[in-house]
């Protein structure tokens, strides 16, 4: 049966909606009686008891112990092998670093100068896209120079040039094993998936424990969180190659290596730079939240600045932050999508190699101005230019003009919105959450989804820390709420035409390369800290997928429904709510699974300015360098997150298969 005549006899049956309803009412129902014949349960099916809790972090505590202490075959610790391979990355971080801003003082060479970093970036967009994205590059380079931000952008500019490379060939080797060896492939997708889960905080912890505090701490734990997109990547990518391109391959003599390196990654290109896109990005991320393990750079100043409340100063290393990985972002999105180019045979030298000329020639010129004039070698702090006395003053008239209606507001959102949630989901007994999940993974992928689902719940039950995790939840709720409330208009406006759509994805991509710290200035500007604060932020920062989705799952729809509904006569109201929607709201439902995923990393960051959820127990964890503790609640946000997307996902498929749109 087609969509469209789906489509159709789904609005010309009017008792299908009904029927419809009776699937969920369901799956709520054991949850709803449970939850309110609460205060008749007896208690241990409310609270789960204190006797009954799994020492899961002792477990944790004892293995990472044992790793810590215990020699290796009466040689060595697991950690004196972690801090001595670790020693490693050390050599090309000094290296990154001496070239960008350090120089190399025992041999008497400087850095680059700033103008040739600069002009470099320049021809380098210019190679890549056209002369707008080199004049981009070249200007965000020249920010982090004119304002002052020189040394700690290419300090965290070099963690990122280090990091990527080596997190992006890890990843590429995973997937390309996974890929070749299915019992690899079954071994560490799930592994994937709880990693690409997992809070950021939750890999400082080990690694402040086997490699210890600094530089190079912050530079692992960044190598570390960016290998699963690449892996999960190179996956997608060589699975997505068509059987008949292999078997060209293969007719035409290759072995199985040349036809992975000449046939199978070549076609997979696209996803694998993708990949490399995505390692930048989350390298980019990593470093500025691996400044609480010691990594210098922008991320330690922020820090700084905000536990300062520094506002106006913290905003500018922000924006240094912000231009960075908007310039990383680009050219690697550029390069991504870059053709290969032929020439004549005939060409010239320099129509052969313009960019490399280019390049020589900006090498030249910037040596002869820094010889000429220090300004162009390292620009002069007392020329620095600053906007922090301006935002300080903004955040002054804020706190004098509008301080009484944000209050009233703040004060209002608390009372008769953030509390009552927050007590309803406090009141919630563990049996009625794991009764819910359970019926709905029954109901959507049978009694292996309903067994994976309720493990993952009960695992936050019996971790002792349900009553946090609830707090966690409802955060994240209340911000997934208002989320869809917010970017599901926006998300449909932007679909009506082609001129909206590109504003809105060029609104994602810019909100999307924001460091998560930086959405943390704003609110504490406006509200201060606690949790309307925490929940504006999420807002702010898990709103990008659900416009997104929205966007992709409007504009994707099959003509031939759509004109098949005009031919039917409908307005565009009728065809926006009566075709458009339902065939686009497997999509939606997708963006709103990454809406939460969103949601639970943020709401884990901003425990930064006050909150008391899960958040704020894994600050103390790493605080305490308690890597068991960290670790299991590490476990639990992610896996919330997976029992949403276990759920969205499997009920997603079905609705597509219902609607004839799965591939």
């Amino acid at each position: 049966m087609s969509a469209a005549t789906l489509t159709r006899q789904e609005a010309m049956e009017p008792q299908k909606p009904l029927a419809a309803m009776t699937r969920p009412l369901l799956v709520v129902l054991p949850f709803l009686v449970l939850l309110l014949a609460a205060s008749l349960l007896p208690d241990w099916a409310v609270q789960v008891p204190k006797g009954w809790t799994i020492p899961f972090v002792d477990w944790a505590n004892m293995v990472f112990d044992h790793l810590r202490d215990d020699a290796i075959f009466g040689l060595f610790s697991f950690r004196d092998l972690t801090r001595g391979a670790a020693e490693l990355i050390t050599w090309p971080l000094a290296f990154v670093e001496g070239l960008l801003v350090s120089g190399f003082p025992d041999i008497g060479i400087a850095a680059m100068p700033w103008v040739m970093t600069a002009g470099l970036s320049g021809v380098l967009g210019w190679y890549l896209r056209d002369w707008r994205l080199g004049a981009l590059a070249a200007g965000c380079v020249a920010y982090m120079a004119i304002f002052g931000k020189w040394e700690l952008s290419m300090i965290t500019l070099s963690v990122v040039l280090v990091a990527a490379p080596i997190a992006g060939l890890i990843g590429f080797g995973i997937g390309i094993l996974a890929v070749k060896k299915q019992w690899f492939e079954a071994l560490v997708v799930p592994l994937l998936n709880v990693l690409q889960s997992l809070p950021h905080f939750s890999y400082l912890i080990p690694i402040a424990i086997f490699i210890g505090v600094g530089h190079k701490a912050g530079a692992i734990a960044t190598v570390i969180f960016a290998i699963p997109p690449m892996a999960r990547l190179t996956i997608l990518g060589l699975k997505g190659v068509a059987e008949e391109v292999r078997e060209a391959g293969k007719m035409a003599g290759c072995t199985r290596f040349q036809t992975l390196w000449m046939v199978e990654i070549p076609s997979a290109r696209q996803p694998l730079l993708v990949g490399v896109n995505q390692v930048i990005m989350q390298c980019l991320a990593m470093v500025v939240i691996a400044s609480f393990v010691g990594a210098r750079g922008l991320g330690h100043d922020l820090l700084f600045r905000l536990q300062a409340l520094k506002i106006g100063q913290a905003l500018e290393s922000g924006v240094a932050i912000v231009l960075m990985a908007i310039t990383l972002d680009q050219l690697s999105r550029a390069a991504a999508h870059k053709e290969p180019s032929h020439l004549a045979p005939d060409a010239s030298p320099l129509q052969r190699f313009p960019f490399l000329a280019a390049s020589l020639a900006v090498i030249a010129a910037s040596l002869l101005l820094a010889a000429i004039t220090p300004y162009a070698q390292a620009w002069p702090s007392e020329l620095a230019l600053s906007t922090a006395p301006f935002w300080d003053a903004l955040v002054d008239w804020i706190t004098v003009t509008l301080y009484d209606p944000l209050q009233y507001l703040r004060n209002a959102m608390l009372l008769y919105v953030l509390i009552p949630i927050r007590d309803l989901f406090q009141s919630i007994p563990w049996t009625a959450m794991v009764a819910l999940v359970a019926a709905a993974g029954w109901s959507l992928g049978g009694f292996r989804l309903a067994a994976i689902v309720s493990g993952f719940v009960l695992f936050i039950a019996f971790a002792g820390y349900w009553e946090r995790s609830l707090i966690t939840a409802y955060m994240v709720t209340v911000a997934v709420l208002l989320c869809v409330m917010i970017g599901l208009p926006i998300g449909i406006w932007a679909s009506r035409s082609e001129r909206r759509t590109g504003i809105a994805k060029l609104l994602c991509d810019t909100f999307q390369t924001f460091p998560s710290f930086i959405y943390l200035i704003p609110v504490i500007m406006l509200f201060k800290v606690g949790d309307v604060a925490a929940i504006s932020a999420i807002i702010i920062y898990a709103m990008i997928p659900i416009v997104r989705y929205t966007i992709f799952g409007l504009r994707n729809v099959p003509q031939e429904i759509v004109e098949a509904g005009i031919t039917s006569g409908c307005t565009q109201r009728q065809l926006l709510w009566n075709i458009r929607m339902p065939l686009a709201f497997p999509e939606i439902m997708l963006g709103i699974n990454q809406t939460i995923m969103f949601a639970l990393f943020m709401v884990i960051i901003a425990a930064f300015i006050g909150t008391k959820d899960i958040g704020q127990e894994i600050f103390r964890a790493l605080t305490f360098n308690d890597a068991g503790k960290g670790l299991v609640l590490g476990l639990c946000v992610a896996f919330m997150g997976l029992t949403a997307d276990q759920l969205i996902t499997a009920w997603a498929t079905r609705r597509k298969q219902k609607l004839g749109l799965a591939g």
